[in-house]
């Protein structure tokens, strides 16, 4: 396979290159490519010091397989033709399509089969904390299928990047020194704090972030099924949690639940009241798959259920799940 990264130097596009070293994705030859500012550096894949490209409008993307990018909406959207002009399949990890009718929105464990109908060459990686939840729910929907979904995030500094993740431990270093903290990528501080705001708010009130949380989970899960959430950035490095609650056509108890999860595609069950075992993001961080705890009934309604799911965003909720849906093409000769 001939690979090309887009955003190289980012936290997603670094992800990239470990997912696909430790799975040993078969590639012959791999591009690099980044804004100019990256441009001439180089990473380092498989003992090799690979130079990132500047991404321009021109020949580059001829011959590439597949090309993972990670460099935002405006540039996936401004580079679309120049990446899928000679055949090469876009895994975006942008918002740019995601909600294109045209273009498939894909986690492999719940909707692979839409990844092969792609008529712009395009697939969509969904936002993270729709990945991690959808495939919790999945799990659950196979027994009952959920009318309405209420979820509160808990998302880490490394969901605004890596220069997020470096302000939030720059923070912690002022405050010890006594000094004023720097407040550049996120709306406040972030140390010592929560902010109950994940991107920016709509005409409802509800940010963009809870939005895609919504209409993501319908495209994915062709569902009716309606997501209510509250999305909350907090001072953790790595992983989002989230507190979900669900109501299922029919009662489903905590036993029927925990093994639902435990056969789940994609879902580890980390639940045992008795000796405290539930997931936490400082547990989590650097895994692969969504974890499932604290589950219990809803005691407001007869129908419902509540538990905790965590899992790495940039894995699972970017890199990875970009991966596994290359994989999957693969596994069903779908290229």
């Amino acid at each position: 396979m001939n690979v090309a990264i887009v955003g190289a130097s980012g936290a997603v596009g670094q992800e990239f290159l470990r997912v696909l070293a430790e799975r040993n994705f078969p590639i012959d030859n791999l591009s690099l490519f980044g804004s100019s500012r990256s441009a001439g550096t180089s990473c380092r894949f498989q003992g090799k010091d690979i130079t990132i490209k500047e991404l321009k409008r021109n020949d580059d993307f001829k011959g590439v397989d597949i090309a993972f990018t990670s460099a935002g909406a405006g540039t996936s959207k401004e580079f679309e033709k120049t990446i899928t002009q000679y055949g090469a399949i876009m895994i975006d990890n942008s918002s740019a399509f995601r909600m294109d009718e045209d273009v498939p929105l894909v986690v492999p464990e719940v909707n692979g089969p839409d990844a092969k109908v792609r008529p712009r060459g395009i697939i969509a990686n969904p936002n993270c904390t729709t990945i991690q939840m959808v495939v919790a729910l999945n799990a659950i929907e196979k027994v009952s299928h959920i009318k309405s979904v209420h979820v509160a995030t808990y998302q880490a500094a490394s969901g605004a990047g890596a220069a997020a993740m470096a302000e939030l431990v720059h923070q912690y270093e002022q405050l010890m020194k006594g000094e004023a903290p720097t407040v550049q990528k996120f709306y406040y501080q972030l140390a010592y704090n929560v902010i109950p705001q994940v991107d920016v708010f709509t005409d409802n009130l509800y940010t963009k972030e809870e939005m895609k949380m919504f209409n993501e989970t319908r495209k994915i899960m062709h569902s009716d099924v309606k997501v209510s959430a509250m999305c909350v950035r907090v001072p953790v490095m790595r992983a989002h949690s989230e507190a979900i609650w669900i109501e299922t056509e029919r009662p489903i108890s905590v036993e029927e639940a925990r093994s639902a999860f435990s056969s789940g595609e994609g879902v580890v069950l980390m639940d045992n009241p008795e000796t405290r075992l539930y997931p936490m993001p400082l547990d989590i961080a650097g895994k692969d798959p969504v974890y499932v705890g604290r589950i219990r009934k809803d005691l407001s309604n007869p129908n419902g259920l509540a538990f905790w799911a965590v899992s790495d965003q940039i894995r699972k909720g970017a890199a990875l799940n970009a991966v596994q849906i290359a994989e999957y093409l693969m596994r069903e000769n779908a290229l």
